[in-house]
């Protein structure tokens, strides 16, 4: 796990990519860039290399299920640990969002040490699947 992780975050709010991008610096990480759709997000996925996605649910255009199908379903990108995140816990979004293969869940608004312990179990995860 290292410090110049690419990070990609997708929301269609500027400042809660402001936020989540913030956190990340905090925790260590230099690397993000932002995306405000799932169809902004897939297309810079797709033109550049990343290491972590951190995808709000509710996007218009493209909704963080629609984007996290995608890029499960593409060979070149499946690789890629997607953290959901989600202004509401309904239990049906879990669980789809562990059925179509996300890495984690989280509930805005969370705390630097919530994202920092999701990241990490990821990472660990990630690791010893490698």
């Amino acid at each position: 796990m290292s410090a110049d992780m690419k990070f990609l975050v997708v929301d269609d709010f500027s400042t809660m990519r402001r936020i989540v991008r913030g956190l990340l610096k905090e925790i260590g990480y230099q690397n993000c860039e932002e995306a405000e759709d799932g169809v902004e997000a897939l297309n810079m996925l797709k033109g550049a290399k990343f290491d972590f996605v951190v995808s709000d649910i509710n996007m218009p255009n493209m909704t963080g299920f629609q984007l996290l199908t995608a890029i499960k379903a593409d060979p070149n990108l499946k690789h890629l640990p997607v953290l959901m995140v989600t202004a509401e816990a309904r239990k049906e979004d879990i669980v789809l969002a562990a059925q179509s293969g996300a890495a984690g869940y989280i509930v805005k608004p969370f705390t630097k040490a919530t994202l920092e312990e999701k990241v990490l179990k990821i990472m660990q995860k990630m690791a010893a699947a490698a």
